[in-house]
């Protein structure tokens, strides 16, 4: 099955991607508290007063497969494959979050290559992020890996601050990835 081949660890060098579990709940709420102001654009909160909520629906939600992301020892971030769609081969990469201070230092290019490349190795050939439009920082950095926008959903979700987000839909495809 595509997922027990998508959905596996994922290391390069220092950099680790470990299926996100109960056991990492403390640290990442200590990560992801670093920058509470930043959730005001994601879909879901993951700072101070929102985290367990939304933690239990990230590791316990259908069509969702979350990462731990380690930089050596220290837990420094999180994202997931999400909507995985098999017999489309496609699946989108979100729920990602890098502490501020691996932030500038192309650790996330790093991370983000990673899982682009595992999955087109297992025979995914499209790839989305799907990103608020206000999100200018997480829209440039996916045009760096070169993705391409596709278009603006309009009224796409409404976030847990009640916002009605316009969503960028961003995606590569297998045979445009530049290694």
């Amino acid at each position: 099955m595509m997922r027990d081949r998508l959905y596996v660890k994922l290391d390069d060098g220092d950099l680790r991607l470990v299926k996100l579990t109960e056991a990492h709940r403390e640290a990442l709420r200590s990560v992801c508290a670093a920058d509470a102001d930043i959730w005001a654009i994601y879909s879901s909160s993951f700072g101070p007063g929102h985290f367990d909520q939304s933690f239990d629906a990230l590791i316990g939600g259908e069509g969702r497969m979350a990462y731990a992301i380690f930089d050596g020892d220290r837990l420094v971030g999180m994202t997931a494959w999400l909507r995985p769609d098999w017999s489309a081969q496609t699946v989108e990469i979100g729920n990602s979050y890098i502490h501020p201070d691996m932030r500038g230092t192309g650790f996330n290019r790093r991370v983000k290559r990673l899982l682009i490349e595992h999955a087109f190795a297992v025979g995914i050939r499209r790839i989305e992020f799907r990103i608020d439009e206000r999100n200018a920082r997480s829209q440039a950095a996916v045009a760096k890996l070169g993705c391409t926008k596709e278009a603006t959903l309009r009224s796409e979700r409404i976030t847990w601050t009640d916002h009605v987000r316009d969503t960028a839909l961003w995606s590569l495809i297998a045979g445009e990835w530049q290694k």
